[in-house]
């Protein structure tokens, strides 16, 4: 049963981890992917089908045209939309995937022809403007970048107006041979002039929208980063997806604990800026090393650092790494580190009050592992006999017992080197 609960913890933290607060600003694959072809890469395609359908009926459905477009729009889409931010020339080039698979194919059927129809030749010259004003778009900011922007949604607007002009040429030949013959029907001037006050007024709406979308992620960038400060990575992605799952519960953890031996007596005789950068460059030391594991929580307090695992080979390679790296480190400064770890029930979860919590672990098995750290010299690592019995390898070199206050008999600890 202990097995199998496990697993579940492991399986849930890798989830928590993979569904990271990063996805939550710049949007899933899926959600890119759906606005991309809604609000580009599917526009003309549908503004086609339309019109194709309108003029040909249901036998539009027999001919490929309706084949290749769909496909084509769909492939572009996810181009453009497997990645949150994609370089200048890859947004380019993106933006012209459909319309060149559709001119490509549709020649092979119809050759120099495809050229005659008013809509291909529109579609072709649209997703060259957009490709280009995109592409514009991707390295500036302020007044010039929401200029082109207003453009081109003002262009997305016109591509109504083309295709109802080329509705109009097939239906009413009469009063389209001319620019100035269509014109003259009302109707035709009301269309033209409300696509492109429309395209004007959705142009100013998202430039607004874009300013504010940049701010807003600019501002969940920087709580993104304080938060992370404070719960970590993967409990940030916790708390987002399954806030129930940052309340208190028991739980069968590992935990370790480390300490600067030597520290306060070094420490007395530098300034305190020397002090504050050997624990920085000691903190960034553990970070990049513990990144590398399971691990739940981790935490500094001065010297002294607790991490909380999920395994206890995971606890116990991660204190061998940090024996080697941070006392190698250390021992220039003819300082090193002692590390404890036990294992066993803990209650996890948000303590704190009304408005300010934090998550830690609380129980005898942090007490009693904190008094096995305190055991160990320089270089040393301790575990205690919970933490061997879960060991996929029952390594021990040495042992000894100690005494831990609050226990009334001597604890067995084991050496690992």
């Amino acid at each position: 049963m202990r097995l199998v609960k496990k697993r579940y913890d492991v399986t849930m933290n890798q989830t928590f981890s993979e569904q990271s607060v990063e996805q939550r600003l710049t949007g899933s694959p899926l959600n890119r992917f759906w606005t991309e072809l809604f609000s580009n890469s599917g526009q003309f395609p549908i503004a086609i089908i339309l019109l194709e359908f309108l003029k040909d009926g249901l036998l539009y459905l027999t001919r490929p045209d309706f084949y290749i477009l769909v496909p084509s729009s769909m492939l572009q889409s996810y181009f453009l939309a497997r990645q949150p931010v994609l370089p200048a020339w890859q947004k380019f080039f993106g933006n012209l995937i459909a319309p060149a698979l559709y001119t490509v194919v549709e020649m092979f059927f119809e050759g120099m022809e495809f050229f005659t129809a008013p809509q291909h030749i529109a579609y072709l010259v649209i997703a060259l403007l957009i490709a280009t004003l995109q592409t514009a778009q991707v390295n500036l900011s302020g007044f010039l970048a929401d200029f082109l922007l207003i453009v081109e949604n003002v262009i997305r607007a016109q591509i109504l107006f083309i295709l109802y002009v080329v509705f109009e040429t097939i239906a009413n030949p009469a009063q389209t041979f001319s620019v100035t013959e269509f014109f003259k029907d009302t109707s035709h001037r009301f269309i033209g002039l409300a696509t492109f006050l429309l395209g004007l007024s959705v142009g100013f709406a998202n430039a607004n929208a874009q300013r504010h979308l940049i701010l807003l992620r600019q501002t969940a960038g920087q709580l993104h980063i304080y938060s992370e400060w404070l719960l970590g990575r993967n409990l940030l992605g916790r708390a987002f997806n399954d806030p129930s799952s940052m309340l208190l519960s028991r739980q069968r953890r590992t935990v370790l604990f480390m300490d600067i031996r030597g520290f306060t007596k070094w420490s007395e005789k530098r300034s305190p800026e020397e002090v504050a950068s050997l624990l920085n460059r000691y903190y960034m030391n553990i970070e990049s090393l513990l990144n590398n594991y399971q691990v739940i929580k981790y935490k500094f307090t001065a010297d002294e650092v607790m991490a909380v695992f999920i395994e206890a080979d995971e606890a116990v390679r991660a204190a061998r790494e940090l024996q080697e790296t941070i006392g190698r480190t250390l021992l220039k400064r003819d300082l090193g580190v002692g590390i404890g770890i036990n294992t066993g029930l803990l209650v996890e979860g948000l303590l704190g009050g009304q408005n300010v919590r934090f998550y830690d672990v609380i129980g005898d098995t942090v007490n009693t592992t904190a008094r096995i750290e305190k055991s160990a010299g320089a270089g040393e690592i301790w575990i205690s006999e919970d933490t061997r019995s879960n060991l996929s390898n029952k390594i021990a070199s040495a042992q000894k017992e100690i005494i831990v206050k609050g226990k009334d008999q001597p604890i067995k600890v084991y050496s690992i080197q």
